[in-house]
């Protein structure tokens, strides 16, 4: 780790509200022709003026930038209904290749809320049953609109919307997919500007940049930003103190607490599932090695022994394994260790390295930096062992960060010679960057369902 000088105290920050323009954008590179057509029709207003928000817009982006949808231009649209009843030709949409259509209304209320109502509609299924097919209940004939694949509403407030618009998109992503859509979640990163007094910001956004706030401003060196299970509190390393030592943050309260300041290393914390223990990298006892805090009692335990650096600890969704990376066997590798038996046991055997093995939120997969011919690329194995897949050609890959459905990566790279975010799809097919407007950013992490 980089040694520092001694530090001035850190600079607290205030939290900010969110800029009109985001510090971070997602620029979609590849993938989107292989996506699923859908059409996000624009939620017709209701009342008088101009419409308070457009919805559509957000949940047309969010689908995309999943990499498993391509919401076609509303110009190719044969109309745009606001509800099923209006949809006169279900043929039309048809042929237009959509496998499914999103239609909304706006309606205001009193006391500057609205009422927003959608539904998810399959055309195909319309275009069969005429909109309407008759199901025998009870021994009675009733009207079946089996062709809604979903329809809700809901009263929201102006400084609702855009959460609310990722709400529907996470409704559309599970009733097309079977799997929970992650588009109300965050991502934390560390942004550093040189050119500003205190360069290093530890920042938290909406997954697409968005609502951004600055939870701390320093002058030394922040890293490896990691969120407990429920959301609200982020550990993280800080140099403030002229070493590494690692410290919790309520992100809505800001305060925090210094959770390790052991000599050496502490590094690389780790929340367990249960949010009740810390995995961390330490060096009081020599080498580093993997360890084990209890957070309410600060009891620590030491997992590994070993000579060579043990470090980059990452806990498996059953709280019973962490996988860690090691140079035990000569480079960089990733063992798993079993904390009841501490058995170890290496999982990773492709190319000259691999490095910081993040198990997937089904426990079936894991992520990996991958050093092959002297190149860093995001992989993907099936874990423990099995079938091994360079998912990206970008430069430097490092950090990633899985999303809590276990569809997309973040992870942090090189473009322009600036570090940037990007984004991968877990199998490969999808990718897109998040550049900044000025500064760098890296180490992300992707928060659990919020």
């Amino acid at each position: 780790m980089k040694r520092v000088l001694i530090g001035i105290l850190i600079i607290w920050a205030s939290i900010s509200a969110a800029s009109a323009q985001s510090t971070l954008e997602i620029v979609i590179t590849e993938g989107q022709n292989s996506a699923r057509p859908v059409a996000i029709v624009p939620f017709q207003w209701l009342g008088e003026g101009e419409a308070p928000y457009n919805f559509a817009e957000i949940v047309m982006a969010d689908l995309r930038r999943s990499g498993r949808f391509n919401p076609i231009d509303s110009a190719q649209m044969p109309g745009q209904p606001g509800k099923d009843l209006d949809v006169e030709d279900y043929a039309a949409w048809g042929r237009l290749g959509v496998e499914a259509m999103l239609v909304g209304e706006v309606s205001p209320l009193s006391g500057n809320r609205f009422q927003v109502t959608y539904e998810l509609i399959d055309p195909l299924r319309g275009q069969i049953t005429g909109g309407t097919a008759q199901a025998l209940v009870d021994g009675a004939l009733i009207n079946s609109n089996d062709h809604v694949i979903d329809g809700r509403s809901s009263v929201v407030s102006p400084n609702q919307f855009r959460q609310y618009s990722h709400r529907i998109s996470d409704v559309v992503y599970e009733a097309l997919t079977g799997e929970r859509g992650a588009f109300l979640t965050r991502i934390a990163y560390i942004y550093v500007d040189f050119d500003e007094e205190n360069p290093y910001h530890l920042m938290v956004s909406d997954y697409d940049g968005y609502n951004e706030r600055v939870l701390l401003r320093s002058p030394e060196p922040l890293m490896s930003p990691s969120w407990s299970p429920e959301g609200n509190r982020l550990a993280y390393v800080s140099f403030e103190n002229g070493r590494p030592e690692i410290f919790i943050q309520d992100i809505y309260t800001t305060q925090r607490e210094k959770l390790t300041s052991f000599s050496g290393i502490n590094g690389s914390p780790s929340w367990s599932p249960d949010g009740t223990k810390m995995a961390m990298v330490l060096s009081k006892n020599g080498a580093p090695d993997i360890y084990v805090m209890d957070i309410a009692s600060r009891n620590v335990e030491q997992i590994t022994d070993h000579w060579r650096i043990d470090t980059e600890p990452y806990w498996t969704p059953d709280g019973k394994s962490l996988t860690f990376t090691s140079e035990r066997g000569g480079r960089a590798q990733i063992y798993r260790v079993d904390l009841d038996s501490k058995r170890i046991r290496r999982v990773t055997f492709e190319g000259e390295a691999n490095l910081g093995g993040v198990v997937t939120p089904d426990g079936k997969g894991m992520v990996v930096v991958h050093r092959d011919n002297g190149q860093f690329h995001i992989g993907r194995q099936d874990y423990p062992n099995g079938n091994f897949q360079v998912l990206t050609q970008t430069t430097l890959d490092e950090s990633p960060s899985v999303a809590p459905n276990g569809s997309m990566i973040i992870y942090s790279t090189t473009h322009n010679g600036k570090q940037v975010l990007a984004l991968v799809s877990m199998d490969g097919r999808f990718r897109a960057r998040l550049p900044s407007r000025d500064g760098e950013v890296k180490a992300p992490a992707w928060s659990p369902f919020l």
